[in-house]
């Protein structure tokens, strides 16, 4: 039934060429775990999945695909004092996938928006932090 609801999210990972696809549904939750071909490709089946799901508010879906793309441009973390906090979604809403401290150089893994950023940690988590906390290092 799951299945159904998100096809069209499916649908865009196989299209989109996400691999290690595996789609299950466990508990009334729907999971979507996969390698995508680039942070555009992950940021595409996000901005799918919120037009299915308005606000990620269902809960019924956990999206795991992850940006296999070349590491790209580093950007510092530029909060006053506290830690980062880097989401499994762009969203406040999203859980928290881990942090980067004040300070920390991570890598940009591309601009989702004008407000996240998809970003990698020295440690390999992935996730979107929000992207007034991040300039560009030079």
């Amino acid at each position: 039934m799951l299945q159904e609801k998100y096809k069209e999210l499916i649908d865009a990972a196989t299209t989109a060429g996400v691999s290690n696809l595996q789609v299950r549904e466990q508990d009334g939750v729907l999971y979507i775990d996969g390698d995508s071909p680039s942070g555009a490709v992950k940021d595409q089946l996000w901005n799918v999945y919120n037009k299915l799901d308005p606000d990620f508010a269902s809960g019924d879906l956990i999206l795991n695909v992850q940006a296999t793309a070349d590491e790209g441009s580093k950007v510092k973390v530029v909060t006053k004092s506290s830690n980062l906090n880097i989401r499994k979604g762009p969203g406040t809403d999203q859980p928290i996938v881990g942090k980067a401290a004040h300070d920390e150089v991570i890598t940009l893994v591309s601009k989702s928006n004008d407000q996240w950023w998809l970003v990698r940690t020295a440690d390999g988590e992935e996730g979107y932090a929000y992207a007034q906390y991040l300039e560009p290092v030079i």
